[in-house]
């Protein structure tokens, strides 16, 4: 059996363990720089404050509905994660993270338990170590136990937050429940293609042959249907090597000038090779991204990229650096106010496994300087050595002007009791 637990609202939930006073408040949460709404509690929800709403235009809208809107406090999301998904791991070995506020569980061994019991026991923990709300769903798949969880959650009260699907019976009232666009892993595309088919909800996808499934689609919605009939096919992820590392970000304001950006670039680049090293992996090549305001209509806009390769895969911070600023420095063009720069580091191979080149290598200096300087940036945080191109004053800020207090991880903003 799985289970899928899933927090409720979870950036919303977050800020309201440390400030009680915004239970049953409308919330909205910002994306980076302040931009747009990326999550509503409930209670937003049910106003009608949409789904990645700028929020310069809907300024006015939150103030008359009385919403409560934050910026993003990744630092603070981040830890509440950490610390829910050590508490799952203490009901089963089996957890696989699917993202910041879920997680599968499978359970092995557990035929004789009452799993409905089970679920709520982690609910019950989740919510008095740590004050977020969870639905937990729990079914024979992982396709399954994704519509438990809309069931529990749907239905909190008959429910009590935990659904089992547990027969067949079960099974077939819950797909003919779900819609079409509900389900997990079927896309807009699909939808589109599925509801033409006369598919108008999950049990109406199963009832397809497989044979027409696996021709007209792939591999990946044959498992999916299957895993719907209750026949597992879809298993937890084992942890895998990322295939490529990306650092993007906007800007707090635009920049025109190539000083700034170049820095920029520099940081970024740095920033990937750090995740190669951690990952132990290396890059055959890099790929550099600048782009205009788009939202500035009245602005000439300039959307470029470009790719480097290199002779052999790296993974320093000094070769990785130099040519990601090389590169943005040829695709620059004067008189253009950037707002997002980003850099790609791809062709990943194991850094202690791949082919040598006859003529080129790296300088063997590279590699004890950058396991020096990942040394002395762990034990002393917040990246003290840095190369000479950044700017050593600097680091990365987003626009978070309406930002609540990392309560767990700044000493200087942990709550006191007075």
């Amino acid at each position: 059996m799985y289970a899928l637990v899933d927090c409720n609202n979870f950036y919303a939930s977050c800020e309201r363990v440390f400030n009680p006073n915004l239970r049953h408040q409308p919330i909205a949460i910002l994306s980076n720089n302040d931009g747009c709404v990326i999550a509503r509690s409930d209670e937003a929800k049910a106003v009608g404050l949409p789904m990645g709403a700028p929020i310069f235009k809907w300024e006015s809208f939150c103030k008359a509905h009385n919403i409560k809107v934050f910026s993003s406090n990744y630092p603070l999301y981040g830890d509440m994660s950490s610390r829910v998904m050590r508490i799952l791991e203490q009901f089963t070995p089996d957890v696989e993270i699917y993202s910041i506020d879920e997680a599968f569980l499978q359970f092995k061994g557990f035929e004789n338990y009452n799993l409905e019991a089970y679920g709520g026991q982690i609910r019950t923990r989740i919510l008095k170590w740590t004050g977020i709300p969870t639905c937990v769903g729990v079914a024979p798949t992982k396709a399954l136990s994704k519509v438990a969880n809309k069931i529990a959650r749907k239905f909190p009260k008959e429910t009590k937050g935990v659904y089992v699907i547990a027969s067949e019976t079960s099974r077939i009232k819950a797909l003919k429940w779900i819609k079409i666009e509900d389900v997990w892993g079927i896309g807009r595309g699909l939808q589109k293609r599925l509801k033409a088919k006369g598919c108008h909800t999950a049990y109406d996808f199963t009832q397809l042959s497989d044979d027409w499934v696996r021709q007209t689609f792939s591999i990946t919605e044959w498992k999916l249907k299957k895993d719907l009939e209750g026949v597992s096919k879809i298993t937890l992820d084992e942890p895998t090597t990322k295939r490529a590392i990306a650092t993007t970000r906007s800007f707090e304001y635009t920049y025109s000038d190539i000083d700034n950006i170049k820095e920029r670039i520099s940081t970024f680049a740095t920033s990937c090779a750090e995740k190669l090293r951690k990952q132990n992996s290396s890059c055959h090549m890099i790929i550099v991204m600048l782009s205009s305001d788009r939202h500035k209509k009245d602005l000439e806009q300039h959307k470029v990229s470009t790719v480097v390769s290199f002779p052999f895969p790296t993974d320093s911070s000094l070769l990785i650096s130099t040519q990601a600023v090389n590169a943005v420095k040829s695709i620059y063009k004067k008189g253009i106010k950037y707002k997002r720069v980003g850099v790609i580091v791809t062709g990943l191979v194991p850094t202690d496994n791949f082919q040598l080149d006859l003529f080129h290598k790296e300088d063997p200096k590279h590699k004890p300087l950058m396991s020096a300087i990942d040394v002395i940036n762990r034990k002393y945080k917040g990246n003290k050595i840095k190369l000479g191109n950044q700017d050593l004053e600097r680091t990365w800020k987003m626009r978070q002007e309406r930002l609540s207090p990392r309560y767990t991880t700044n000493i200087n903003d942990i709550i006191v009791v007075k």
